[in-house]
């Protein structure tokens, strides 16, 4: 995770790594092999750093139920990178070949599903409405994939309905990390609440600069091949800015292109210059610190000398300032 990525619960982050290898041990070699090749794959913990700044910040004593809920989000969320590879075409995540493509499909597909299970395991030892609530944001994420697919190439997206695809597929899981670690610390409703609303618009920043990053971003550091969102098809903000508020863009170009259900790399490299010419960047990175900002003013119930406040603040200007 390294030194950028230190929002002063890296302690309790080792914690939650080791519960996660340990879930993840099975009878069957292979499994287990596939299972750690995509948690090592899995990125900076998003969620479990939330949902243990949340408890912190919250007033939570005893870190060890929020660890373990904490890696249970994780394992999930694993799980989801799986299916999401296997639905995207996704060569490569975080530097790695695929899953799906080093160990094949169906051994891939059994992962995620062991994956769900281990996650689940752990989660459904916590009070119902936790368990409710998780269920709920899996079944929002499997919607919010399904409906992206179904604009896929929609040139007439708009933003409202792009914000609601990725409210689905990204911020509800993020914020129900910041919700529980409320609800386990016996915080307020009122402050669960307000977790709540800082893990959806600091959820939504993520995913616009995700989005942004796949536009500008440097392979290199990413990863994996940026131009992922014009070759499936799928109209992010970006995008949307580009086809209705660019300047000198050229736009029944980018239309075509994006309608296109054969794309070469070309077509891509077209794609991707025409929206970094049009402003669109710009103004999708504008509205990403919005919700950054709407993150940061949830907080404002959370006594201002609250360390956790601080250091939840500051995750929500690094998702914004990150290249990768």
């Amino acid at each position: 995770m390294g030194s950028s990525w230190d929002f002063g619960v890296l302690k309790e982050l080792a914690e939650v790594e080791r519960r996660i290898r340990a879930s993840v041990k099975s009878g069957e070699p292979l499994l287990t092999e596939i299972a750690s090749y995509v948690i090592e794959s899995g990125g900076k913990r998003l969620r479990p750093t939330i949902a243990l700044l949340a408890f912190n910040a919250s007033g939570g004593g005893d870190p060890a139920k929020i660890i373990e809920l904490a890696a249970a989000f994780e394992l999930i969320h694993s799980a989801t990178l799986i299916h999401d590879d296997i639905n995207d075409g996704g060569g490569m995540r975080r530097g790695k070949v695929s899953a799906y493509i080093k160990y094949g499909l169906q051994n891939a597909l059994v992962t995620g599903d062991f994956l769900y299970v281990k996650g689940f395991a752990i989660g459904g030892k916590f009070p119902p409405e936790l368990v409710d609530l998780t269920a709920d944001v899996c079944a929002m994420l499997a919607e919010g994939e399904i409906a992206q697919k179904k604009h896929s190439g929609d040139v007439s997206l708009t933003d409202a309905q792009y914000l609601d695809i990725i409210r689905r597929k990204t911020a509800l899981p993020i914020s129900a990390s910041a919700q529980t670690g409320a609800m386990l610390a016996g915080a307020s409703s009122q402050i669960v609440g307000d977790m709540a609303d800082y893990g959806v618009n600091l959820g939504i920043a993520f995913q616009i600069v995700d989005d942004i990053l796949d536009v500008t971003g440097d392979p290199s550091v990413l990863g994996k091949p940026v131009g992922s969102d014009i070759r499936e098809g799928n109209v992010t903000l970006p995008t949307i800015h580009a086809l209705n508020n660019g300047s000198s863009v050229n736009r029944e170009e980018l239309m075509r292109i994006i309608r296109r259900k054969n794309k070469n790399e070309d077509h891509v490299r077209k794609a991707m210059d025409i929206i970094r010419r049009s402003g669109a960047v710009e103004k999708a990175l504008a509205d990403a610190k919005s919700f950054s900002k709407k993150a940061k003013d949830s907080l404002h119930r959370i006594p201002s000398d609250n360390k956790y406040k601080a250091e939840m603040e500051k995750l929500a200007d690094f998702v914004i300032e990150r290249s990768r």
